[in-house]
Protein backbone atom coordinates (compact mmCIF):
# COMPACT_ATOMS: atom_id res chain seq x y z
CA UNK A 1 0.00 0.00 0.00
CA UNK A 2 1.53 3.55 -0.43
CA UNK A 3 1.50 5.49 2.87
CA UNK A 4 0.08 9.06 2.55
CA UNK A 5 2.27 11.54 2.71
CA UNK A 6 1.67 13.94 5.15
CA UNK A 7 2.65 17.76 4.62
CA UNK A 8 4.13 20.51 6.56
CA UNK A 9 1.61 22.73 7.80
CA UNK A 10 2.38 26.46 7.44
CA UNK A 11 -0.29 28.83 8.47
CA UNK A 12 -2.30 28.30 11.47
CA UNK A 13 -6.32 26.53 10.73
CA UNK A 14 -7.52 29.34 13.33
CA UNK A 15 -6.51 32.23 12.04
CA UNK A 16 -4.49 31.66 9.19
CA UNK A 17 -0.89 33.08 10.43
CA UNK A 18 2.07 31.82 10.10
CA UNK A 19 3.18 28.89 12.19
CA UNK A 20 6.64 28.52 13.81
CA UNK A 21 8.23 25.52 15.12
CA UNK A 22 8.66 24.80 18.61
CA UNK A 23 10.05 21.33 19.44
CA UNK A 24 12.37 19.32 17.08
CA UNK A 25 12.39 15.23 18.26
CA UNK A 26 15.36 13.24 17.94
CA UNK A 27 13.96 9.32 17.30
CA UNK A 28 17.29 7.33 17.98
CA UNK A 29 18.45 9.23 21.11
CA UNK A 30 14.60 11.11 22.25
CA UNK A 31 16.58 14.02 22.72
CA UNK A 32 14.30 17.35 22.68
CA UNK A 33 14.73 20.77 21.69
CA UNK A 34 12.32 23.24 22.69
CA UNK A 35 11.84 26.88 21.64
CA UNK A 36 10.62 29.27 18.84
CA UNK A 37 12.35 28.86 15.57
CA UNK A 38 11.18 30.48 11.96
CA UNK A 39 11.21 27.63 9.37
CA UNK A 40 13.65 27.66 6.44
CA UNK A 41 12.24 29.63 3.44
CA UNK A 42 12.28 25.91 1.52
CA UNK A 43 10.03 24.62 4.36
CA UNK A 44 7.46 27.82 3.62
CA UNK A 45 6.95 26.95 0.28
CA UNK A 46 4.47 24.50 -1.26
CA UNK A 47 5.41 21.32 -2.84
CA UNK A 48 4.89 22.53 -6.47
CA UNK A 49 7.13 25.42 -5.76
CA UNK A 50 10.12 23.33 -4.07
CA UNK A 51 9.96 20.69 -6.44
CA UNK A 52 10.45 23.87 -9.49
CA UNK A 53 13.43 25.12 -7.45
CA UNK A 54 15.10 21.13 -7.12
CA UNK A 55 14.49 21.25 -11.10
CA UNK A 56 15.77 24.95 -11.31
CA UNK A 57 19.54 23.57 -9.59
CA UNK A 58 19.46 20.39 -11.74
CA UNK A 59 19.16 22.15 -14.54
CA UNK A 60 21.78 24.56 -14.12
CA UNK A 61 19.38 27.65 -14.30
CA UNK A 62 18.62 27.27 -17.86
CA UNK A 63 14.69 27.56 -18.01
CA UNK A 64 15.11 26.48 -21.37
CA UNK A 65 16.01 23.11 -20.03
CA UNK A 66 13.23 23.28 -17.75
CA UNK A 67 10.41 23.70 -19.95
CA UNK A 68 11.97 21.05 -22.43
CA UNK A 69 12.24 18.11 -19.60
CA UNK A 70 9.13 19.12 -18.27
CA UNK A 71 7.29 19.63 -21.54
CA UNK A 72 6.09 22.77 -21.18
CA UNK A 73 6.41 26.57 -22.90
CA UNK A 74 9.06 28.67 -21.98
CA UNK A 75 7.17 31.36 -21.01
CA UNK A 76 5.06 29.07 -18.88
CA UNK A 77 8.36 28.22 -17.02
CA UNK A 78 9.56 31.70 -16.79
CA UNK A 79 6.08 32.94 -15.77
CA UNK A 80 6.20 30.14 -13.29
CA UNK A 81 9.44 31.54 -11.41
CA UNK A 82 8.76 35.26 -11.78
CA UNK A 83 5.68 34.10 -9.55
CA UNK A 84 7.85 32.32 -6.99
CA UNK A 85 10.22 35.37 -7.10
CA UNK A 86 7.07 37.80 -5.82
CA UNK A 87 6.01 34.94 -3.29
CA UNK A 88 9.42 35.09 -1.90
CA UNK A 89 10.11 39.02 -1.84
CA UNK A 90 6.19 39.16 -0.01
CA UNK A 91 7.82 36.40 2.25
CA UNK A 92 10.58 38.59 3.00
CA UNK A 93 8.40 41.96 3.27
CA UNK A 94 6.34 40.34 5.95
CA UNK A 95 10.02 38.95 7.83
CA UNK A 96 9.08 35.07 7.50
CA UNK A 97 12.52 34.41 6.25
Amino acid sequence: MNEVKKHLPLHCPGCNQPLKVSRLFCNHCHTEVNGVFTLPLLASLDDKEQAFIIDFVKSSGSLKEMAKNRGISYPTVRNFLDDLIAKINKLNKLNLL
